[in-house]
């Protein structure tokens, strides 16, 4: 058979870093959709670029190179997340009728870099998403706005449709996206908790791709859920967001975003901005010392500004000594179901 459309591949990076307890993300402007004047162009994107298998020999080069000569930056930790390949993910294929954008999406963590970055800044990746971050408790928005609109779009639904296993599954996602009904809340379900959203309309890139469950929407007073990105670029980094939280509990990724030395709480604040979940300070203590993740320096940091606290540093003969050395947390109690 012979393909209508030609398939370009787009390589993006959800480069990740850690700075003052809060997890940033790196984004640059594309001068493409600015020009176009299309709806949304000035939305955050992730570094992105076209791969051309004459220049690169993988893709992960090809993503290297894409990052570098975007934002001097240079990856050190890289992985690859998925690929997008859906039909009508962003309404710019409609203006390129002769080509269709296959996305491979990255993982990339680095440390906090303070130096001038070239076209491109560091941006708190709560911004996009406000719903995820529990660490000072049940964020409002998703009593006051998410679940009353998703409670609403389930039920317009069942009121177009006699299938009562469709309704049962509908009222499902949103016990197990957003922990309501008796439901405890699951840090890893970052993307589906977006795709959710984005299935009832409710996020902007919906309306911007024109699909109808939003463009019912239009008039009504929905209010803007979190900063929204262009192309797909917020699903990639909900997926970002979710291999990370997942990993972080059976590999020790944390670490590729510490310094050299450290302090134990430095380390637990990291992972809490990360899981976006508080954490029980003893309880952490404990787990990281007794799985032999880190060990002693001798030297004593005041980099907090209080007492001086030990230092430590990552042991990285643990990955040959267990299949899984990672961090197996239970969110603190108080915070998580407040």
């Amino acid at each position: 058979m012979r393909a209508d459309k030609a398939v370009v591949i787009g390589l993006n990076a959800a480069i990740v870093t850690v700075s003052n307890n809060e997890p940033k993300i790196l984004i640059v402007p594309h001068d493409e959709a600015e020009s176009s004047g299309e709806r949304g162009s000035d939305w955050d994107a992730l570094p992105f670029g076209p791969f051309n298998p004459m220049q690169h020999r993988t893709l992960e080069i090809g993503l290297r190179s894409w990052v570098q000569e975007q934002t001097h930056l240079e990856l050190g930790y890289v992985e690859q997340l998925y690929t997008f390949g859906d039909r009508g993910r962003h309404s710019l294929e409609l203006e390129t009728p002769g080509e269709h954008v296959v996305s491979v999406g990255y993982l990339a963590l680095t440390l906090s870099h303070d130096e001038e970055l070239q076209d491109a800044a560091w941006s708190d990746w709560y911004r996009h998403f406000p719903w995820e971050d529990w660490r000072n408790g049940k964020p409002p928005i998703i009593d006051q706005a998410i679940v009353p609109l998703l409670r609403e779009w389930a039920a317009k639904q069942a009121e177009a449709t006699a299938d009562e296993l469709s309704r049962g599954r509908r009222r499902d996602r949103l016990r197990l996206c957003f922990g309501v009904d008796g439901v405890q809340w699951d840090d890893e379900k970052a993307l589906e908790r977006y795709e959710l959203l984005y299935s009832a309309g409710l996020v902007q890139e919906a309306a911007r791709d024109g699909r109808p469950n939003a463009l019912a929407l239009e008039g009504m007073k929905v209010p803007p859920l979190g900063r929204p990105m262009q192309f797909d670029h917020r699903r990639i980094l909900a997926t970002a967001m979710s291999r990370l939280r997942s990993k972080i509990k059976y590999r020790p990724v944390a670490f590729e975003l510490m310094p050299p030395t450290f302090t134990l709480y430095e380390l637990q604040k990291t992972v809490e901005a990360l899981l976006g979940l508080h954490v029980h300070k003893q309880n952490f203590r404990r787990l990281v010392e007794n799985a032999g993740l880190v060990e002693r320096t001798g030297r004593m940091s005041t980099r907090t500004g209080g007492r001086p606290a030990e230092q430590f540093r990552f042991r990285r003969e643990v990955l040959n000594e267990r299949p899984a050395p990672g961090l197996r947390l239970a969110p603190s109690r108080s915070r998580a179901n407040s």
